[in-house]
């Protein structure tokens, strides 16, 4: 008996296919909705309330990291983030792939990290996904944007509005889009510690 169920592509699945299929959008559906709570809560005024709920849905947070107002999470279990690091409001912290984030990272506000995207040679824009690696001592500037598989070396700077398409070495400054080399960091020896975190922020 010929199945009834056809795919995006609008290909005929086979009953195996069509179950399967349907079994991983109800899952997804589970995710979605635990995804919108989290964002949702994400808006609770109060920061250690935010870490403890993070915490719960998977994500690693090292000891004195924060993660200010309204951060949006994709798969939250896949995201893991060091001591001492701060993530300014309105980020997007992608997890479909493993995203580390290292230790006294400056994440400024609404940055966005992603590690899936469209594969746009692909007839059906198939998802490709590739970890994300942010070194120790980073900082990456206000609403940049950091591209999938992409890894930034210790201490190296993303200036603000920039779009991080490829690594970015330790100690380098870079800038624009794409983002290019721009500078140097002139610092020998990473040992600062970032300042306090806004507490109802």
């Amino acid at each position: 008996m010929r199945s009834p169920f056809k795919d995006r592509m609008n290909r005929e699945l086979g009953w195996d296919e069509a179950g399967d299929k349907i079994v991983n959008r109800g899952v997804n559906y589970v995710l979605d909705a635990k995804i919108s709570l989290l964002w949702l809560l994400g808006y609770v005024p109060f920061h250690s309330f935010r870490r403890l709920i993070f915490k719960l849905a998977g994500v690693t947070i090292g000891r004195k990291s924060t993660i200010h107002i309204g951060a949006r999470f994709y798969q939250p279990k896949n995201v893991s983030i060091g001591e001492g690091t701060i993530i300014g409001d309105h980020a997007t912290l992608d997890g479909r792939a493993p995203l580390t984030i290292g230790d006294h990272v400056d994440i400024a506000s609404e940055v966005a990290i992603y590690n899936s995207e469209h594969d746009i040679h692909s007839e059906d824009m198939r998802p490709i996904e590739a970890p994300v690696e942010i070194g120790d001592y980073v900082f990456i500037g206000p609403r940049a944007i950091i591209l999938p598989g992409v890894k930034i070396g210790t201490g190296a700077v993303v200036a603000a509005g920039a779009v991080v398409t490829k690594n970015v070495p330790e100690k380098t400054i870079v800038g624009g889009v794409p983002a290019q080399e721009i500078g140097q960091r002139q610092i020998s020896d990473f040992k600062y510690r970032l300042g306090r975190f806004r507490l109802f922020q």
